[in-house]
């Protein structure tokens, strides 16, 4: 198994209707890696290749991880169930000097982080 870089760690890892239980039945688990498959072709706009790359995985890998985080968020919304973030085949970057792309968000953190310091200053 070749380990899939991930750039972060979701911020919120649970989502669903305010009144459901997160009982077995009522529940979808997304791993990190898929939800990182989303958040770089649909948020970041990426190509499932730059994926690929970013991730260091191939770009079949991706297109599979893909389709069955797509699936997984269709069934969250359609039926109504808790979509539960966690687990996976991954590892966090490094950050930008360590062989990681334009779509990290440690890249993007260090740079907010930087202009609210001159900012404020």
């Amino acid at each position: 198994m070749k380990w899939r870089r991930v750039c972060c760690l979701p911020e919120c890892n649970s989502f669903g209707p305010l009144d459901a239980s997160t009982d077995d039945k009522n529940r979808i688990n997304m791993t990190v890696d898929e939800y990182e498959t989303i958040r770089l072709i649909d948020q970041e706009g990426f190509t499932q290749e730059e994926c690929a790359k970013q991730m260091n995985i191939a770009r079949s890998t991706v297109q599979g991880i893909y389709l069955g985080a797509r699936k997984k968020l269709a069934e969250s919304l359609v039926k109504g169930k808790v979509l539960l973030i966690e687990g996976g085949e991954y590892r966090l970057c490094e950050g930008l000097e360590n062989g990681c792309g334009r779509g990290c968000h440690r890249q993007r953190r260090g740079r907010r982080f930087m202009d609210d310091v001159h900012r404020n200053s």
